[in-house]
């Protein structure tokens, strides 16, 4: 599927006519994954801690250089293109697929890049599934605008940039897990990722467990749902209590604010479920995962009648553990499975949920990959 993906996107640039590519240039592929979070939900924007692995569900990415300065970008998937150049205000490129690729070549330019390329993207990612789609292409798209350049950018600041062109593509002030995760992955490998000092520590995942993920068939989008809103509120709740985050906050301080008491319970949460991965105490998982996504549910509020008997339904067919993964507001939930039990725990959970809420799940058994990087046949 690899080669036959490649292709398909060689293919695509090759029988752009339209295109002033540079004579002789080769056409070059990088991958960029996209992500599930195991637990740390809503702590990224609070210097907090956060476990997400880089999933073998990807964003690819074919390119060449252009003569003329301009970016001109095709979805195999949506059968669509744009153009725009490093000057093009992201947020008002069209059609709006593209602004997150618009995004990265206006942060990009102010670091140097100014080449222009064409691209050809694909996807094995849902959109709006809650598994990074957009910051895996803001990471794909970045990485070939970059090479194109000659600019040399490492991951860390890679990951900044992608973050910044969300912010300028969609409005959406997002943390950097989703960027940091795709250009840090380590296969085999949870990342604690430290939000504060961006320190990334690979946390191996246990031969037992097998990660599943699951979308619970409503999409999800963060422009116009309640998620500024809630990272506003944690800002005011850091603000008054006098700390820089809510990472510095006590539980006590919290305990009668349920937004600023998920964040100091979940930063908890995450550190527990690292440490008992390490003395592979695979009992503690699942009350974690379920823990977070009570926390996320009746404090945090951002959890949907959907995800919660999508979480039930896999609880009851066996699951170790479940919990919204992502922003909430719709999308995926994650869930721990014993190695072995994995398609059995979805196809009971699939049958319930569909008899519970009148949904179909869409299920993947992810794996967790190294990150971002070009391809190399």
């Amino acid at each position: 599927m690899t080669a036959d993906r490649v292709a398909a996107l060689q293919r695509a640039l090759a029988r752009d006519a339209s295109s002033p590519a540079t004579p002789g240039s080769e056409t070059r592929v990088v991958r960029a994954p996209g992500r599930v979070n195991l637990i740390g939900e809503h702590t990224d924007y609070q210097g907090g801690f956060c476990l997400p692995i880089a999933i073998d569900l990807e964003v690819w990415c074919a390119w060449r250089p252009r003569d003329d300065g301009a970016i001109h970008v095709r979805s195999l998937d949506l059968d669509d293109h744009a153009q725009f150049t490093f000057d093009t205000v992201a947020a008002a490129v069209e059609p709006a697929w593209a602004r997150p690729a618009a995004g990265i070549a206006q942060v990009l330019a102010g670091l140097g890049a100014q080449r222009g390329l064409d691209l050809a993207v694909s996807s094995t990612i849902p959109i709006g599934s809650g598994l990074s789609s957009s910051a895996a292409f803001e990471v794909a798209c970045g990485i070939a605008i970059a090479a194109a350049s000659g600019l040399d950018i490492s991951a860390t600041p890679l990951a900044l940039a992608a973050q910044r062109a969300e912010h300028l593509a969609t409005g959406v002030p997002c943390g950097a897990m989703d960027q940091m995760a795709s250009v840090h992955g380590v296969a085999g490998h949870a990342l604690l990722l430290d939000c504060r000092t961006l320190e990334v520590t690979p946390v191996a995942l246990p031969d037992e467990v097998t990660v599943v993920v699951m979308h619970c068939g409503v999409p999800r989008t963060l422009v116009g749902t309640e998620y500024a809103d809630r990272r506003a509120t944690t800002e005011a709740a850091a603000a008054r209590l006098g700390v820089a985050t809510l990472r510095d906050a006590q539980p006590e301080q919290v305990a009668d604010d349920p937004i600023a008491r998920h964040v100091v319970g979940e930063n908890r949460r995450t550190l527990m479920f690292v440490a008992a991965l390490r003395r592979g105490r695979l009992a503690d998982l699942g009350p974690l995962l379920l823990a977070s996504h009570a926390s996320l549910r009746d404090d945090f509020a951002v959890s949907t009648p959907a995800l919660d008997a999508l979480v039930d339904a896999l609880v009851e067919a066996g699951a170790l553990g479940a919990r919204l993964t992502g922003a909430g507001f719709g999308g995926c939930v994650v869930a721990l499975c014993r190695a072995g039990d994995a398609r059995r725990v979805v196809e009971r959970a699939a049958a319930r949920y569909a008899t519970t809420s009148g949904n179909e799940a869409l299920s993947f058994v992810v794996h967790a990959v190294d990150g971002a990087r070009a391809f190399v046949p």
